[in-house]
This record gives C-alpha cells, sequence and structure tokens, in this order.
C-alpha cells in the first residue's frame, strides 16, 4: 500500500471577507506543483460563504463537480433549468460537459453555509450537461461506509461521468470498519470531516486528508466518534 498525508493545516488558505476557503489541491491563487489533484480527483474546497452571499454566474466544461453542504443551506441556479436549495444532508452533482453555466449562493440570509466542493476529471468529454441532487438520509446507515456516488444511474447516490464511487459514514469511537475498493487499480483519498481516525497506522484528525492506491482494501479504526468521505477515483485516467 502506498499512501500521502496532508494535514488539514497544510491546505492552501483563502479568504475573502465574503469567503473563506481550505484548497486540499491546486486552485485559484493557490498552487503547489506537489499537489495537483490525486488520480481523477482534482479539487476539494472546503468553503464557508457568510449569508447573502456566494458565487456569482460562472462558467464550466468537462467536469464533475460535487457539492455536499455540511451546514447551512447552498442556493443553486444554472441555464439548463435548475434553480433551488441543497441542504445539509444533500448531495448535488453537475456534469458541466460540454459548457454550464451555474450560481452557487448562500441560500440563507442569516446563517453561514459550509460545504465542500469536488472536482472529478470525467471519463467522456463534452456530454450533455446535466444535474442531480438527492437527500442522503435513506442511504446512510451509522457504522458504515455507505455510497452515495458511483458511475451508475442505478445504484445508490448521485451517479457521474468517472469510474469513481464516494460514500460517507458517521461513526461510533471504538468502531472499526474496512473498505473494499471497487477497482484494485483505484485510489481512495480519504477526507475526515470530524472527530479522530487511524488508518494503517496514520492518524488522521479534522479536515486532514489520506490517499491510499496499491492496495485492495484498508481498515481505518475509530479514536473519536467521526464523520468520513471516502472517495474512490482512477489513478490513471
Amino acid at each position: 500500500m502506498k499512501t500521502i498525508y496532508h494535514a488539514a493545516d497544510s491546505r492552501g488558505d483563502a479568504n475573502h471577507g465574503w469567503l473563506k476557503s481550505k484548497h486540499t489541491f491546486s486552485f485559484a491563487n493557490y498552487h503547489n506543483p506537489e499537489r495537483m489533484g490525486f488520480g481523477a480527483l482534482r479539487v476539494i474546497n472546503d468553503d464557508f460563504v457568510i449569508a447573502g452571499q456566494g458565487f456569482g454566474k460562472h462558467s464550466h466544461r468537462d467536469m464533475e463537480i460535487i457539492s455536499i453542504p455540511l451546514s447551512g443551506k447552498l442556493g443553486h441556479g444554472d441555464n439548463i433549468g435548475n434553480n433551488g436549495i441543497i441542504e445539509t444532508g444533500e448531495i448535488q452533482v453537475m456534469s458541466a460537459g460540454n459548457g454550464i453555466t451555474h450560481s452557487e449562493m448562500n441560500g440563507d440570509d442569516t446563517e453561514a453555509v459550509k460545504f465542500l466542493q469536488i472536482w472529478v476529471i470525467p471519463n467522456k468529454m463534452n456530454v450533455e450537461p446535466r444535474y442531480q441532487q438527492i437527500r442522503m438520509d435513506d442511504i446512510l446507515k451509522p457504522n458504515e461506509f455507505n455510497q452515495v456516488l458511483s458511475p451508475n444511474a442505478d445504484d445508490a447516490g448521485v451517479w457521474i461521468h468517472q469510474d469513481a464511487w464516494f460514500s460517507m459514514g458517521d461513526f461510533d469511537k471504538g468502531i472499526t470498519q474496512t473498505y473494499e475498493l471497487k477497482n484494485p487499480n483505484n485510489g481512495v483519498y480519504i477526507f475526515v470531516i470530524s472527530g479522530k481516525v487511524e488508518v494503517n497506522g496514520n492518524t488522521l484528525d479534522t479536515r486532514d486528508g489520506l490517499g491510499v492506491w496499491d492496495t485492495k482494501n484498508f481498515t481505518m479504526d475509530v479514536e473519536e466518534d467521526a464523520k468520513v468521505l471516502l472517495m474512490e477515483v482512477p489513478m490513471s485516467f
């Protein structure tokens, strides 16, 4: 097994007043040639947006963009007819494809919104743009890695144009859980949203990340109650 560890405080930092963001990988004004992504995983932005503010209309193409609110509400609008609120406990995906224009605003006038914005490089270019949003409550079982994203429209969670699987779980202290990769040629980026876990001798605290590859599985020991997001992606694409 190969690993790469990224401490929470080693991430890129952006503070625009209305937006505070931590960048696991190179993004915007943060450029680190050793942090250009993990396989097909290109961006993990940990965003905080104050009430009434947000990202105005802007365009993307040929990228799978996933948003996961951690607290508060995220308002979404785009040029393919989607307008609404993404609430905490939901996951949203946009396939930018041959071009999409959208805005992501704080959906609340008083409360800040915290959310993860994740970009995955697709395996199909120039596709028709698409949008999908679901609640995760029905598929999240405690102390398990619950699939919330896959390449398959008929599977649990949302789907994207890439051989990638995301799983999320809330774990109690003392739990040990093993994750089996869907594809042994893939890697998994483990992102601790809160709490503390240990993965094959690596201790991960809140907002720490660990990439693992060249393995069929790994085991996670929960040292403090934790919320964990796993992102399994191709390492070559």
